[in-house]
């Protein structure tokens, strides 16, 4: 008897839910019920409270530091895998401990390396993530991965910003990359900013590759943490002659005092996606909305339908 194909059913980490209401609304289903049993000293356990046997199930969670965000998708997956869910999807918008992908020094974990292979022990049969702090993490597993770019977000709202005299910029070396990309498709120029770190999360110099005179520039980049780097080099933007300086982040860890840097410096917007939840409100923050993005994604997934139409840089 051939094998007909049920709808999909998709739950939330806790971290992700609203995120998780969002893309299941898109997407045409209603959120499935997990309850979280939590004991007096911390542990926890996550419970379906519907039957998942056969079906597709999608887990949507952001696994940002602390640990309990990683360690909560892991009991998601095995508790699916043991209630004989037939294919699992971890949709991770942001894929945490993704910085350590490589041994930079001697005698360092490769973090990411180590995340990818727990979540395929944990059952995970593909996984669904966007924009990677570095493409090649997803050689790190035997599992398909879907990498989107939140390009396909960033792009129309940069349009509709009508900018004269645009300008993308790079705030480091490594992201390049990404910088020429956006600016192929904007038809603009690129400056790149080369920065030097007195150890994690500090700059101690900066430098700008390119001119930005009478320019309104557009920095680029995939996450925004402490936002040290951003303010840095929106004020050397500034100082160099730039007319506007706005910087677009896929992910807003937006961590330690990043709020208070990013209403005292000289960007004037800050554009993010939804991917992780915003500790506070601020009003040089933008929020878009990835949520139709992912519910397109998971559909054409559940449907063996095509989604490289997706992968727009």
């Amino acid at each position: 008897m051939p094998y007909e194909t049920t709808e999909a059913k998709i739950f939330a980490c806790s971290q992700s839910t609203y995120l998780a209401e969002q893309i299941a609304e898109t997407y045409g289903v209603k959120l499935g019920k997990v309850i979280t049993s939590t004991y007096s000293d911390g542990e926890f356990q996550p419970s379906y409270e519907e039957s998942i046997r056969g079906t597709r199930v999608f887990i949507i969670g952001s696994t940002h530091p602390g640990p309990k965000n990683l360690m909560e998708m892991l009991l998601m997956i095995d508790a699916a895998k043991r209630a004989s869910a037939r294919h699992i999807t971890a949709v991770m918008p942001y894929f945490g401990w993704a910085r350590q992908d490589r041994k930079d020094k001697p005698r360092v974990p490769i973090a990411a390396k180590l995340v990818a292979k727990m979540l395929e022990a944990a059952g995970a049969t593909r996984i669904i993530t966007m924009d990677l702090h570095a493409d090649q993490i997803q050689g790190f597993f035997e599992k398909p991965v879907d990498h989107l770019f939140a390009s396909t977000i960033f792009l129309p709202y940069l349009k509709s910003l009508n900018l004269d005299n645009l300008t993308i910029a790079s705030p480091d070396m490594g992201g390049s990359k990404r910088a020429y990309a956006y600016s192929k498709a904007l038809k603009s120029d690129v400056v790149i900013c080369y920065k030097q770190r007195a150890k994690a999360n500090v700059i101690s110099h900066m430098e700008l590759i390119g001119d930005v005179t009478g320019k309104n520039v557009v920095l680029v980049d995939d996450m925004v943490d402490t936002a040290g780097t951003l303010t840095k080099a929106a004020d050397l933007m500034i100082e160099r002659g730039a007319l506007s300086v706005r910087a677009i982040c896929t992910h807003p860890i937006l961590s330690g005092n990043a709020y208070e840097k990013l209403e005292n410096s000289k960007l004037e917007e800050l554009i993010v996606t939804n991917s992780i939840p915003l500790r506070q409100e601020s009003k040089k923050l933008k929020v878009l909305s990835c949520s139709t993005l992912f519910a397109e994604v998971m559909y054409n997934v559940h449907h063996n339908k095509s989604i490289s139409n997706k992968f727009v840089m």
